[in-house]
């Protein structure tokens, strides 16, 4: 199957397209997806609870979702170049700026809002908007797969690079490190800043940016399908700011965490392809019903599951194969249904209501653990909406796929 997939990227200057645009994914999902690893040290140095921590981190979620509508039509306005460099800098600079945030509002700023903005500029609406435009339509499938896995590479390889950091440099140190690290991305901007070759074809409408997105917001289809992706932002948002805590109640190091954070991001990365490869094969909401299901069912056996390093590492395995791999089959029915001339917008109002699950999530579970000293209300709460949100996505109208698009591929 991955053969396959593979197969439609193979020609000349599709992979160039494809990796630039992972590559820079890996560093922003990298970045952003491992700041829970600094909610401990940044509580146990500025002293401000971890309440206050997680408006921050809940804000940077809301803020990250709330960029991307705006990001994706900015892009699909004028280009992705400028978006993707003012974002990396901005990202940049929010890291860099944090070590000397020693109030709520200070750490809202740095972290809820230019980080959060930066990461959002250079993330999935921009970047899978601009590949598209850039792409035939054989090759989108497989390019949204192998991007959406460079994400979870970052997350791979960020997360334990930075607990290293963290216990050597401190945690300022480490901050400072991310900010350099943001940077190296700057020079895969070049590549997807070329002129679009495939932006006009098979759109569905050309009305405009505005009347499309009104179209869009009135479809019950489009409705349905950002009401299961609101749970998936409650769900990564709670695990990716709370799972060290989580840790750190069973007993457990925080190397735990990170390494867990890291599985995540490594099993993500086979899901994201496998993702990509079934998105050519099944109807891409019979895919995501598969995955918020299986979700459901991990939190279940978490839950009953004794807390030992080995559990926390097999759940995360687990979380991980559907970790991100929700994008490829989102961006796959937005496209079916409105085409990809305005993706980039399209694909960003939906990662809006993804990141307004992500916000609750976030900010819920740090007052879940202020008021009650655990989270096990937020892991009911993550089962049910898991469950309501493979339900939702049933009734969405898509059509089915062309069983001969598969043979006509070159052998």
């Amino acid at each position: 199957m991955l053969r396959t997939m593979f197969r439609t990227l193979d020609q000349p200057g599709l992979w160039a397209i494809t990796l630039s645009a992972a590559g820079i994914l890996l560093v922003t999902m990298g970045a952003r997806q491992s700041l829970g690893l600094f909610v401990s040290p940044l509580n146990t140095s500025t002293g401000l609870g971890i309440a206050s921590i997680s408006l921050a981190m809940a804000v940077g979620q809301l803020t990250w979702g709330a960029v991307q509508p705006f990001a994706g039509a900015a892009a699909d306005r004028f280009g992705p170049g400028r978006v993707l460099v003012a974002g990396l800098l901005l990202l940049a600079l929010g890291s860099a700026i944090t070590p000397f945030m020693g109030s709520t509002w200070g750490l809202v700023a740095s972290l809820g809002l230019f980080s959060a903005i930066g990461s959002g500029a250079g993330s999935f609406s921009v970047l899978i908007g601009a590949s598209s435009q850039r792409l035939p339509l054989e090759a989108r499938g497989a390019a949204s797969g192998v991007i959406n896995a460079g994400g979870s590479l970052g997350q791979f390889v960020f997360a334990p690079i930075l607990q290293m950091l963290i216990q050597l440099l401190g945690w300022m140190g480490a901050m400072w490190s991310l900010a350099l690290m943001t940077l190296t991305a700057l020079p895969l901007v070049g590549v997807l800043a070329k002129p679009a070759e495939h932006s006009s074809r098979h759109a569905a409408s050309d009305a405009g940016l505005w009347q499309n997105v009104r179209l869009a917001m009135g479809d019950r289809s489009y409705q349905l399908l950002n009401l299961g992706f609101f749970t998936c932002g409650f769900h990564i948002a709670f695990l990716v700011t709370h799972l060290p805590g989580e840790v750190d109640l069973c007993g457990l190091p925080s190397t735990v965490a990170s390494w867990s954070l890291a599985i995540i991001g490594l099993f993500n990365i086979f899901g994201s392809l496998y993702a990509g490869s079934c998105v050519a094969r099944y109807r891409s909401k019979y895919v995501l019903f598969c995955m918020y299901s299986s979700r459901a069912l991990l939190v279940a056996l978490y839950l009953v599951a004794p807390k030992t390093d080995l559990t926390f590492y097999l759940f995360a395995a687990g979380l991980g194969f559907t970790w991100l791999a929700t994008v490829p089959p989102t961006a796959a029915i937005v496209g079916k249904l409105f085409g990809v001339r305005y993706l980039g917008t399209l694909v960003g109002l939906s990662l809006l209501a993804h990141q307004i699950g992500g916000f609750l999530g976030a900010y819920l579970g740090g007052i879940a653990l202020a008021r009650f000293g655990d989270y096990a209300w937020m892991w009911y709460a993550d089962m049910a909406l898991a469950t309501a949100a493979a339900l939702v996505n049933l009734p969405i109208r898509e059509a089915r796929l062309p069983k001969p698009a598969a043979s006509r591929l070159p052998a």
